[in-house]
C-alpha cells in the first residue's frame, strides 16, 4: 500500500450561544481534518486544532507505506524545522491519526481493538458549566439538571473568571443540585497562580470535586507541583502538553493525579500510546481531552482511563450529524462507546458540512 495524496479540509459553524472559560471566549465550533488517500482505495481521516502544515508535510508522506507509522512520525517530527510545542505538531498529530485510521481500516477492525481493546465502553462526563452573558447561579443549576435528565452521571464546570467567593458559591450551587453521588470536576483553564489555586481549592474542598483541572499555566511545572502538594483536591492536567518528552517532564516534575492528554495536539496516536504506557508505569489515571470521535476509541483501548470527555447530541447536534459513525451513549449506564466500524470514526458526512467549509 502506498500514499497517493495528502490534503486538509476545515469546517466552522457558530455555537448557539458563546461560551467562556477561565481565559477564553468561544463563538464557533471547528472541525479541522487531515486526509490521506492510498492506492488501495483506503482513505484516512485525522483531526486536530490546526492543519496549516499538512501541505508542507505532504512530500514526507506521498509514496510511503501508510502502515509504517513509527517511521513516518520520525520523518515528520524534526524539531529543527517542525515540532515541539507548536502549531506544526498539531498538523503532525492530525496526519498521524489519519495514518492510524488507514491501519485500522486495513485490519478491518475499530481502532480501539487494534490498539488493545481494553474495554467496550467507558464512563463519561459533560464539560459544561461555562460562563455566559446573563448566566447566573439559577441558570447554572438548570444546566446541570438538564445534563442529569439525559443520563449523565458526571459533570465538569468552569472556574477562574469571577472572584473566589463567587466561584465557590457556584461550585456549592452545582453540588447542591447534582447531589453527592454525581462526580463533579472543576476546570480553571490555567487562570490562576499556584497560591491562588490552592486557596480556591481549600474553599471548595467541602463540595468534594473529583479533580481540579489546569489550575495554573501549562508550562508551570513547579506551580503544579506546589498545587499537588498542598491542595486537598487532586491535580488534573495535560491537555496543552506535547510529545512523550513533554509528558515525561510534566509527570516527573508536577506529579499530577490525572492526565488529560490530547492526541490532536501532542503528536497523534503514536505518541499517545507511549504517554499512556509511561502514565501506567506511574499508576496515573487518564481522562483524555479533545475530539471525542477519536478519543473514545483511545479511552477504550488502554487501561487507566477513569472517564471520557463527552458532548452529547443535545449539546450540539452537528457534532453527531457530521460523522458517518458517531459514538454511542447509553443513558441508563452513563457510559459511552465507540462505533464498531473499522477506523477511528472520523469519516465525515460532507453533505451535512458542505455549507460550513472554510478551507
Amino acid at each position: 500500500m502506498k500514499i497517493t495524496n495528502v490534503y486538509s479540509e476545515s469546517y466552522r459553524w457558530p455555537k448557539e450561544k458563546p461560551i467562556q472559560n477561565g481565559k477564553h471566549t468561544f463563538t464557533h465550533n471547528e472541525l479541522n481534518l487531515a486526509i490521506i488517500e492510498t492506492d488501495e482505495g483506503i482513505t484516512g481521516y485525522g483531526s486536530s486544532y490546526n492543519v496549516d502544515y499538512v501541505e508542507y508535510l505532504k512530500p514526507f508522506l506521498v509514496g510511503e507505506n501508510p502502515l509504517c507509522v513509527e517511521r513516518l512520525w520520525e520523518k515528520m517530527y524534526v524539531p529543527k524545522f517542525l515540532g515541539k510545542r507548536s502549531i506544526s505538531t498539531r498538523s503532525i498529530s492530525a496526519l498521524d491519526i489519519a495514518l492510524w485510521d488507514i491501519r485500522s481500516k486495513a485490519a478491518n477492525i475499530p481502532l480501539y481493538q487494534l490498539l488493545g481493546g481494553y474495554r467496550e465502553a467507558v464512563p463519561c462526563y459533560i464539560a459544561g458549566g461555562y460562563y455566559g452573558e446573563g448566566k447566573g447561579i439559577v441558570e447554572l443549576q438548570k444546566e446541570m439538571e438538564e445534563y442529569l435528565s439525559w443520563g449523565i452521571k458526571n459533570v465538569k464546570m468552569k472556574v477562574g473568571v469571577l472572584s473566589m467567593k463567587e466561584d465557590a458559591a457556584r461550585v456549592k450551587a452545582v453540588r447542591d443540585v447534582i447531589g453527592e453521588d454525581v462526580r463533579l470536576m472543576v476546570d480553571a483553564n490555567c487562570a490562576y497562580r499556584s497560591y491562588e489555586a490552592i486557596e480556591l481549592s481549600k474553599r471548595i474542598a467541602e463540595y468534594h470535586p473529583y479533580w481540579f483541572e489546569e489550575p495554573v499555566m501549562s508550562d508551570d511545572y513547579e506551580g503544579m507541583f506546589e498545587f499537588a502538594a498542598k491542595s486537598p483536591i487532586p491535580l488534573s492536567t495535560g491537555e496543552n502538553e506535547y510529545t512523550c518528552y513533554g509528558f515525561r517532564d510534566l509527570i516527573d516534575r508536577s506529579r499530577p493525579a490525572i492526565l488529560n492528554p490530547d492526541a490532536g495536539s501532542l503528536g497523534g496516536i503514536t505518541e499517545f500510546m507511549k504517554i499512556a504506557a509511561y502514565a501506567h508505569s506511574k499508576n496515573i489515571a487518564l481522562s483524555p481531552h479533545g475530539q471525542q470521535q477519536i478519543h473514545i476509541q483511545l479511552d477504550c483501548a488502554v487501561p487507566d482511563v477513569v472517564m471520557a470527555e463527552f458532548y452529547p447530541p443535545q449539546y450540539d447536534a452537528k457534532i453527531y450529524d457530521a460523522f458517518v459513525h458517531p459514538i454511542r451513549f447509553d443513558a441508563k449506564t452513563g457510559m459511552v462507546s465507540p462505533n464498531q466500524a473499522p477506523g477511528t470514526g472520523l469519516d465525515i458526512n460532507r453533505d451535512v458540512l458542505q455549507n460550513f467549509r472554510v478551507k
